[in-house]
């Protein structure tokens, strides 16, 4: 039967059509674990509690609901040794990731790429296979082995993909970095891994201009002594010189001796065998090396493409990310589910801000991924999409890197499609994936996540640890689930694992986000815990303040931190708000008015900031996050320890020493 929905919600902003429920994934896979298990769901909710309570059932139902290719997978799902943080999954499981993404056959696309305006290519699903399998030749000759790393300083393009491919097909755990990165910032990652292969594109293109990689590389190359191979693939420039990077070879020239290679050899390992390495944002220190295991990242992604996102081998998938970012991840196991993916390269805003509508129409997209800045920076410029572009394919728009705020959902409904489910997400890169997300069965209501995703044990708990609704307090999951980190690098005492997740709640993973379950069940994300304000003791997070100044036409963007005030009483703050305003505005009494209105009338008197401050530029991470800790730290003078993680470090200085902020 099909998965009732709650139509009790006159207020909703979007309903799915019950035809389309009937018929969707989401559906199917209820009626195939009722009949299964010998069970009957009668909502969403009934469906979720089982995938949480019996983890048991749920994840070998999903596992054959999707197909995964495994030589073997026995009979134990988890086995569970005490600690949440030490579960072992599928045990006795024998799989390869590269050949489940690679499944999926034939002459259809399975790449298309677009750098800008400038370069569209395509592969097909044959001819991404053939290219994978002449790499993996290649790097088994040159040595490599399953465990060692193999890492990409690279665009995101096709090249990007078959190395990923390529590496793990043999066992190989991948890594990579976005070639907007400055050596410092690279070396701070993959120092802390040894590569034996670095993969590296000549360039990338930003807004319309060419940057050049390769000086750069050189010294990378230079930096890292375990490295046997820099393989340079080219992108920008039609000739170059690979002179002074060592065990630099290009790569036709790499695979050349493999071009008969027509077959993989794909390497069966255990479910628990890591994938990938991904780095935490950095900007507290070092960035933390956090190792995933293939079967997590390949079973958490098989359920929110198809599951939750309703993907199929006739999707074309694609999500504005580099290959510094989770979601670069997230994309290319689309394969799996038979999605064609939809790389691009350079600036979301490029072609007078119309690249991505444009590649959107001609590639008929059926799941645009971007971020809730994108959409905002949409709204302020004036786009209305919907009148210059086609948006018939599209079917989802994902949305993530910050809350989409409930104005964000009236935009996309206006200007992009009225017949359109808004999937926003909310997890990262400690999971490899979200815990709260769209939902193909339930309804909708602005500026809020729809719902838990099947298989996490999502709660909200105060500070004492118990369970709340209706009220702020931290996202938990008090269940395991296959993609929490597999360990951290360089901890063998799993000390640094341990205090990131499960040291707030013993036992119960903290996340770090500020967050509120609504009445309909759905999610709001306040913020990052550790950015959360406290002024005169009340817990604030940042995202009720940019609400509000969001609405104010005359602000562009904004960040918003505590400062330690008065100086002489530690433990208060003044909220502090630094605003970025269109061309030509400067910050005046009566703007500043106007914002303090906003936000008193909107929220409460404690939200609104003791002081409000013109800036020029919002510093960022490489991934587009605001970094509120970092200005928190240049304003107290304290060092931001790892600049090169910031796609803009120069920012900062605009916030050191302001005399607004000293008295």
């Amino acid at each position: 039967m099909p998965l009732p929905t709650r139509f009790d919600a006159d207020n909703a902003t979007w309903l799915p059509v019950p035809e389309r429920v009937a018929v969707s994934k989401m559906a199917d896979f209820c009626r195939a674990a009722e009949a299964r298990w010998q069970r009957s769901f009668n909502s969403y909710d009934d469906l979720h509690r089982w995938s949480v309570d019996h983890l048991d059932e749920f994840w070998p139902s999903l596992w054959d609901y999707c197909g995964v290719v495994a030589e073997s997978r026995g009979e134990r799902v988890l086995v569970e040794s005490g600690s949440m943080a030490s579960v072992q999954w599928f045990p006795e499981a024998r799989l390869n990731f590269a050949e489940n993404l690679l499944k999926h056959r034939g002459p259809g696309d399975g790449i298309v790429f677009w750098g800008e305006d400038r370069v569209k290519r395509r592969l097909s699903r044959d001819e991404l296979y053939l290219a994978v399998a002449r790499l993996a030749a290649a790097l088994r000759a040159s040595g490599v082995k399953p465990g060692d790393r193999v890492a990409a300083y690279m665009p995101n393009m096709p090249e990007t993909i078959v190395a990923m491919l390529a590496a793990s097909s043999i066992g190989a755990i991948f890594s990579s970095a976005s070639p907007d990165f400055g050596p410092q910032g690279v070396l701070d990652r993959f120092g802390q891994i040894e590569p034996v292969v670095l993969f590296v594109a000549d360039g990338y293109v930003y807004n319309g201009k060419e940057h050049g990689s390769l000086s750069k590389v050189r010294d990378i190359a230079a930096a890292l002594p375990s490295l046997k191979h820099v393989v340079v693939c080219p992108y920008i420039a039609s000739s170059w010189s690979l002179d002074g990077i060592p065990g630099a070879v290009m790569l036709d020239d790499f695979v050349a001796p493999f071009t008969g290679a027509t077959s993989i050899e794909f390497a069966q390992l255990p479910f628990d065998h890591p994938l990938y390495i991904v780095f935490s944002s950095g900007t507290t220190g070092v960035p933390k090396c956090i190792v995933h295991r293939a079967g997590g990242a390949l079973m958490l992604h098989l359920k929110e493409h198809q599951l939750h996102g309703g993907m199929n081998p006739n999707s074309r998938l694609f999500y504005f990310a580099t290959c510094s970012w989770v979601m670069w991840n997230w994309l290319a196991s689309g394969l799996a589910s038979g999605a064609a993916l939809m790389l691009y390269d350079g600036s979301p805003f490029a072609a007078n801000n119309n690249i991505l509508f444009d590649y959107m129409q001609a590639e008929r997209f059926t799941h645009f991924g971007t971020s809730a800045k994108f959409i905002e920076a949409c709204e302020k410029a004036g786009l209305k999409p919907n009148t210059t572009h086609d948006f018939s394919s599209v079917e989802v728009i994902y949305s993530t890197g910050s809350p989409l705020l409930a104005e964000g959902y009236d935009y996309v409904y206006g200007s992009f499609k009225q017949d359109l489910h808004i999937s926003s997400i909310s997890g990262g890169t400690d999971l490899l994936g979200a815990f709260v997300g769209g939902n193909p069965v339930t309804p909708l209501w602005r500026g809020e996540i729809q719902s838990k995703l099947l298989g996490m044990a999502v709660d909200v708990y105060d500070d004492s640890g118990r369970p709340v609704r209706h009220q702020k307090g931290e996202l938990v999951c008090t269940r395991p689930f296959p993609t929490q980190p597999l360990y951290f690098w360089n901890d063998p005492a799993g000390e640094k694992y341990h205090s990131a997740y499960f040291t707030r709640f013993e036992g119960i993973w903290c996340h770090g986000d500020y967050c509120e379950i609504t009445a309909h069940g759905g999610y709001i994300i306040y913020g990052r815990s550790d950015a959360t304000l406290n002024p005169g003791g009340v817990r604030i997070g940042t995202s009720e303040i940019y609400r509000q100044v969001d609405r104010v036409g005359e602000v562009l963007e904004s960040v918003v931190i505590g400062q330690n005030w008065p100086p002489t009483a530690p433990g208060d703050v003044r909220v502090v708000l630094f605003v970025k305003l269109r061309d030509g505005i400067r910050l005046d009494k009566s703007l500043e008015d106007k914002i303090r209105q906003a936000i008193r009338e909107n929220t409460t008197p404690r939200h609104v900031p003791g002081r409000i401050v013109q800036v020029n530029e919002i510093p960022r991470t490489q991934s587009g996050k605001i970094v509120e800790i970092a200005v928190r730290q240049v304003v107290h003078g304290e060092p931001v320890k790892n600049t090169e993680a910031l796609a803009n470090p120069e920012a900062l200085e605009q916030y050191r020493n302001r005399p607004e902020l000293a008295t």
